[in-house]
């Protein structure tokens, strides 16, 4: 499945709490889409998320059924790390 990395503006600080969270993955999975991880910004206010999905579409369907923007989408291809050049 490809994965994307999504860019996220908050206008006001990220609170996640257990439920929200739950109502995000119900959603995603209604559209294919898997939330991997995320990175938060040091003010609370954008994140940069890892998803498995089979489109950019299936983001922006979830991302606008569960009320958070998706403002950048990017399809990545391969992982590297420093550990390859070992």
């Amino acid at each position: 499945m490809p994965r994307y990395v999504i860019e996220r503006d908050f206008a006001d600080q990220l609170n996640l709490t257990k439920e929200g969270v739950e109502g995000v993955n119900l959603v995603n999975a209604e559209e294919g889409v898997q939330w991997i991880f995320s990175f938060l910004s040091a003010d609370r206010k954008k994140t940069y998320c890892l998803y498995e999905a089979p489109n950019p579409e299936a983001i922006r369907a979830a991302a606008r059924r569960n009320n958070i923007p998706a403002d950048v989408i990017i399809e990545i291809g391969g992982e590297i790390g420093p550990n390859m050049f070992a």
